[in-house]
């Protein structure tokens, strides 16, 4: 998912637990209503539309008043949901799935198999113009629909009574992580068409069937609810009645809100003064991802020098990521050494996914400078000018913008970098525009597994955004889910050559893998913490 923030569906997740004490009174009183829960959001949400959604924030809000076939549960493993049984076959091309009796849509009416069926329909339907309609690919006639070749319901998602199938036209091994993403959770077809272009616009013209409802979000205000949804299969289980959520852009501010008791968790992570400032507060917690920052590069030919081969590697060997981490993020987060970060996956061998396809970023001023100007010579240029697009929310945009514009410049002659900060929905509207010349982007993963990043950049990918087109990188990426989808050993060895492939061609630039510590209220419980997909699960979360 795009993120400042973003996360995906759980290559390891941890239960959050209290720990610590408090001065007296201070998180006993009712400065956030007393039993109530009270988070943060540091940038609005944008939408409430399973389907549609892209970015973390919206994605929290999603997971949050929905549940699907499976959740993830505190140790990073899928669990049945709304599901009683899952099973597939011993090829991996048929999930059976059999639903819970008596289940619920928040306004009481009855939660079929047929809602599952049409979520995905409804996600592959090029008419919905959804981004992540590729996650279906694999699936029966998934791709066939989505480029407009064949018809909705010839969709490999079926129902029979209360039993949904699944035909998949390769093996998955992803899938179960699937059956826990919030675009994947069920939506009730008669109520999305009684709603039309208004459905899920704002917090009444949505339809819940998760933990939570929200409540008084009205498109676009910062302040709103979650209650108890008391129609959902598992409220027994769902101990608080009512959480409150705000948006505050301003990391300072939050961390203010959080000591005066007015929120239960924030981040300190947002910039090296906040953590230093921060670290040793005995609230504070780990708060791990599987995140990768990186720079994506025009090369649609509207900035000529981007479409050189030479001045993209001059600018990949002209960033010093160690040092950016450093200055930007305090040394909390990582350099990046490829663009699948730590802590996504494991390879067949237990080792790191990230470390074993590291394809050799490195920082050489030197060879930078002689391949920018050899680049410049092949244009008939003797300079360049570009513009570096980012948040302008995120402490970390402009401090990396600050950081790139400084030290490209010195290390590059006759480059000029322009900045660009804009707000974070304009920011992901110019990517997928190529309104930009290179833009500062965040991944989060959306399952434990290599293909949650190697899809975005395959020939036509909607994730592209700099249009590239590599044929090596997608004929590995390919391989790796096809030919060797059921070897784990040949598909790491595929995703370590489509590693290569992108930086032989310099076609992205990674710059950091992202790491995070909050401050929680110690007498919260029970939340789970995703590195990939739903990142914060507030299901079974309450204060003692």
């Amino acid at each position: 998912m795009e993120t400042w923030k973003k996360v995906a569906i759980g290559a390891a997740a941890v239960v959050v637990v209290g720990a610590g004490t408090r001065a007296a009174g201070l998180w006993g009183g009712s400065a956030n209503g007393g039993k109530n829960l009270s988070f943060q959001l540091p940038t609005p949400i944008q939408t409430l539309d399973i389907s549609k959604n892209t970015d973390t924030y919206s994605g929290t809000i999603i997971g949050n008043s929905g549940a699907n076939l499976m959740r993830v549960d505190s140790k990073g493993k899928p669990q049945l949901e709304l599901a009683k049984s899952v099973n597939h076959s011993n090829d991996g091309l048929t999930y059976t799935v059999v639903l819970k009796d008596g289940l619920k849509w928040s306004d009481g009416s009855k939660l079929t198999a047929q809602d599952i069926v049409y979520t995905w329909q409804r996600i592959v339907n090029p008419k919905t113009a959804s981004q992540y309609a590729y996650l279906a690919s694999g699936v029966k006639n998934a791709d066939q629909i989505s480029a407009g070749k064949a018809a909705v319901n010839t969709l490999g998602v079926t129902a029979k009574g209360n039993t949904i199938t699944f035909q998949l036209e390769r093996p998955l091994p992803q899938f179960e992580y699937l059956l826990t993403f919030t675009n994947f959770m069920p939506q009730k077809e008669s109520y999305v068409d009684k709603q039309g272009k208004k459905y899920a616009t704002n917090s009444d013209t949505a339809i819940y069937s998760g933990p939570y409802k929200v409540q008084g979000w009205n498109g676009t205000n910062n302040s709103f609810k979650m209650i108890k949804n008391d129609n959902y299969w598992d409220a027994k289980n769902v101990k608080t009645k009512e959480i409150d959520v705000q948006v505050v852009q301003k990391p300072e501010t939050a961390v203010q809100l959080y000591k005066q008791g007015k929120i239960d968790r924030v981040s300190i992570a947002n910039t090296p003064e906040l953590y230093k400032a921060n670290k040793n507060n005995k609230d504070v917690v780990k708060a791990p991802e599987a995140t990768t920052a990186y720079l994506q590069y025009n090369q649609t030919g509207k900035n000529k020098f981007l479409s050189n081969a030479k001045i993209r590697e001059a600018l990949n060997l002209a960033t010093n990521r160690k040092e950016l981490t450093d200055q930007v993020t305090a040394g909390i987060s990582t350099p990046a050494t490829g663009l699948a970060p730590q802590a996504l996956a494991k390879t067949s061998s237990g080792e790191d996914l990230a470390k074993y396809v590291a394809p050799g970023y490195t920082f050489d001023a030197k060879k930078a400078a002689t391949l920018f100007k050899e680049g410049l010579q092949e244009l008939g240029e003797t300079s360049a000018t570009l513009t570096v697009t980012s948040d302008a929310e995120a402490p970390a945009g402009k401090s990396t913008l600050d950081y790139l514009q400084g030290s490209w410049e010195k290390a590059l002659p006759g480059l000029k970098i322009n900045q660009k900060l804009v707000p974070f929905q304009q920011r992901i509207k110019d990517s997928q525009t190529q309104n930009f010349d290179i833009v500062v982007s965040l991944w989060g993963g959306d399952y434990p597994e290599g293909s949650t990043y190697y899809d975005l950049f395959t020939d036509g990918a909607s994730n592209n955004n700099g249009q590239f087109k590599n044929a090596a990188y997608t004929s590995a990426v390919k391989k790796a889910e096809t030919t060797d989808v059921l070897n784990q050993s040949a598909r790491d060895s595929d995703y370590k050559a489509a590693e290569a492939a992108l930086f032989k061609d310099s076609n992205i630039n990674p710059l950091y893998f992202r790491s995070g510590y909050s401050l929680q209220n110690p007498k919260v419980t029970g939340m789970i913490i995703n590195t990939t997909g739903l990142n914060q699960d507030w299901k079974l979360a309450v204060k003692k």
